[in-house]
């Protein structure tokens, strides 16, 4: 696969998740791919596994920020609410093999306000907005 036709794939992948199509939107991984979610020290191991955990999960909203990578190895931005809460900005760094996700690390953030002793040097910008 092409780059384009990479971030094609992976933007329909949190189409499909933000649908609830999960059989669809987990079509991109290989039958024995790793979903890690460091921050909460979870590992799941093989597509079927994390497809029933993601079944069982509360309704999710995905907003593609943006997506760059390229060859085997792809990071993906995304706004996610759960269950229609404040958004917080997950990073999947996505490692492919052949035309499929063989292994996936996703950090979801807490947001936190700006400090306001680095305004002079920062320039705001709304992560909902796409670039």
């Amino acid at each position: 696969m092409n780059d384009q036709e990479v971030r094609d794939l992976l933007t329909e992948h949190w189409r499909l998740a933000t649908l609830d199509d999960a059989e669809a939107a987990h079509a991109i991984y290989h039958d024995d791919a790793v979903l890690e979610w460091p921050q909460s020290g979870e590992r799941f191991v093989g597509k079927e596994t994390f497809l029933a955990m993601r079944q069982n999960a509360p309704e999710l909203e995905f907003k593609t920020w943006r997506i760059t990578g390229s060859g085997s190895h792809w990071v993906a931005e995304n706004l996610m609410s759960v269950e229609r809460q404040d958004p917080r900005l997950t990073v999947s760094v996505l490692e492919f093999r052949g035309d499929k996700v063989a292994h996936e690390i996703v950090y979801i953030t807490e947001p936190f306000e700006a400090a306001p002793e680095r305004s002079e040097w920062a320039e705001r910008f709304d992560p909902g907005q796409t670039s």
